[in-house]
């Protein structure tokens, strides 16, 4: 007998449920872009900087981090600020995002109520405001690339589809975190611990060649190292990243959405009376 709802959404129907939920969230396209303005507008509001603090964060992190690790722990390879912010652009838009969408629903609990809009379009206006974040916060990484000589090669044509992937993932993570903090509001505050391990176990600040070998598993397992090296080396090493390490961040942020989805779904019927 066919089930009455999203609860009944199991793993054979996640294609189908997917699909049917993009069109969804493609019919609401006009909503979606107005939820994207409106979070940016309320994320800055009582900021005399704006929007400018986006571009502004990135160098302010360069000059904390450049001193912490290139004068304090001694890290001498060639342009640090660099590889550490080519690095830290795509880790910080995936940790805003879903740290944002911890608490997304809930800030749109009144509209959730009143109007029958596909929950999941909340969860996506976060994690694109977070994606005009990032596109922004390139602008000073241009800059700071080309005050210190470091060139800008034909390589970071391949950029929109490390951030394409990127998106995927944010997007996965964040609807499975959405999903979970609706009814266990502890995960927030759990979540917000884990990421700060989480970057310290990507090779974000540090190069893959001091981890020892008996750690390296770590690294291997952790999807974010995938994302994160297939948007440096384009712009760090001026070379596209080979063919494994595209595939495996390919996988990853396709079982994030997959995962994230389903998850999400299975709730779906029940957040208009959960937030």
């Amino acid at each position: 007998m066919p089930s009455g709802g999203s609860s009944g959404t199991d793993s054979r129907t996640v294609p189908s449920s997917l699909l049917k939920s993009a069109r969804e969230i493609v019919r609401h396209r006009t909503l979606l872009g107005v939820l994207v303005e409106r979070d940016l507008k309320v994320r800055y509001k009582r900021s005399v900087l704006g929007l400018f603090w986006t571009m502004l964060n990135p160098l302010l992190m360069m000059i904390v981090f450049s001193v912490v690790f290139a004068e304090i722990f001694r890290f001498s390879f060639e342009h640090f600020t660099i590889y550490f912010l080519s690095a830290f652009v795509l880790w910080n838009f995936v940790a805003q995002t879903t740290s944002w969408s911890t608490a997304c629903l809930l800030g749109y609990a009144p509209l959730i109520r009143k109007i029958y809009v596909p929950a999941a379009v909340f969860v996506l206006a976060t994690v694109l405001s977070g994606l005009v974040n990032m596109l922004l916060s390139l602008v000073p990484l241009a800059a700071i690339m080309l005050v210190v000589g470091h060139p800008i090669r034909a390589s970071v044509m391949f950029l929109p589809v490390a951030i394409l992937l990127a998106v995927f993932f944010a997007f996965g993570l964040s609807l499975l975190l959405a999903g979970i903090c609706i009814e266990f509001n502890d995960v927030v505050q759990i979540y917000q611990a884990v990421l700060l391990g989480w970057m310290y176990l990507t090779p974000i600040v540090y190069p893959l060649d001091i981890v020892p070998n008996r750690f390296r598993w770590l690294i291997a397992i952790n999807p974010m190292y995938y994302l994160v090296e297939i948007f440096r080396v384009p712009i760090y090493g001026g070379v596209l990243p080979d063919a494994r390490l595209l595939w495996r961040a390919g996988l990853v942020a396709i079982v994030a959405l997959g995962t994230g989805w389903w998850v999400f779904e299975r709730r779906a019927d029940r957040i208009a009376y959960l937030v």
